[in-house]
């Protein structure tokens, strides 16, 4: 599997990073979570387009992890460079109200596909014979899931979303081969994790590889990375934007 980090910030804006997104080659498909504002232009440097994502996978309804759905399905319809074949919505109950609320909004724009345009609303498990994913709520908002995907060699790649430390988080990510988790602030904040509790996660899951990803910019002051290896002495990264990685 190889990993692409299309956007490793959050919702405020940094001249460094942009707003969460993940793509994941596994197989033949092409899997991208989360579409933060301007992950579709991101999309397009690390040299992919509209037309090369398979799956659009959702972790919750947040703006900064959301707002490119609608202009992913218009850019689509552009008549000189047509999508034809069909994509996948995936995510928490909820995502089919989302979509129809923007089509009730952007109408036409967004509608009258040259494709077919699939949504599934994960309660649980998802598989293709290349790779399946299995989802956990965890706290942030009513909706939130986490991801964890294997493909056919049984590796195991988890990424979070934005969550608290929590039993569930530690179970998704259980012995993961990569475990991607936020690391929105430096100090606990109602909502996210930070430093010494992502380490703990890590060492509890029994995780192989640590990436930090959801950075705000108040971060770049800070030492990240030596209270997480005071607790988890296994592999660390923090993510920077068209970082590539392969397990």
């Amino acid at each position: 599997m190889e990993i692409i980090f299309i956007g490793t910030g959050c919702g405020m804006p940094s001249s460094k990073r942009g707003s969460p997104s993940v793509l994941i080659r596994v197989g033949n498909n092409n899997l991208l979570f989360d579409t933060g504002p301007g992950s579709l232009r991101k999309l397009l440097e690390a040299g992919f387009t509209y037309k090369d994502i398979d799956y659009l996978l959702y972790t919750h309804f947040h703006l900064d992890h959301i707002a490119d759905l609608g202009p992913f399905i218009f850019a689509s319809k552009y008549l000189l460079d047509l999508r034809e074949k069909d994509l996948f919505i995936l995510g928490p109950p909820g995502i089919k109200e989302f979509y129809n609320k923007l089509t009730s909004f952007y109408g036409k724009q967004i509608q009258d596909l040259n494709y077919e345009l699939k949504i599934k609303e994960l309660r649980g498990n998802f598989s293709t014979q290349d790779w399946e994913i299995h989802t956990q709520s965890l706290p942030h908002t009513s909706e939130s899931i986490g991801y964890r995907l294997k493909d056919k060699r049984g590796k195991v790649i988890v990424y979070s979303g934005d969550t608290e430390y929590c039993e569930s988080l530690i179970k998704l990510s259980k012995d993961a081969d990569l475990l991607i988790l936020e690391c929105s602030f430096s100090e606990k904040v109602p909502g996210h994790l930070y430093p010494e509790v992502i380490g703990k996660v890590a060492k509890e899951a029994g995780a192989k590889w640590l990436v930090l990803t959801h950075i705000y910019p108040v971060c770049d002051n800070y030492d990240l990375l030596s209270p997480v290896k005071k607790v988890f002495s296994g592999k660390i990264t923090i993510a920077e934007d068209l970082m590539k990685i392969k397990i």
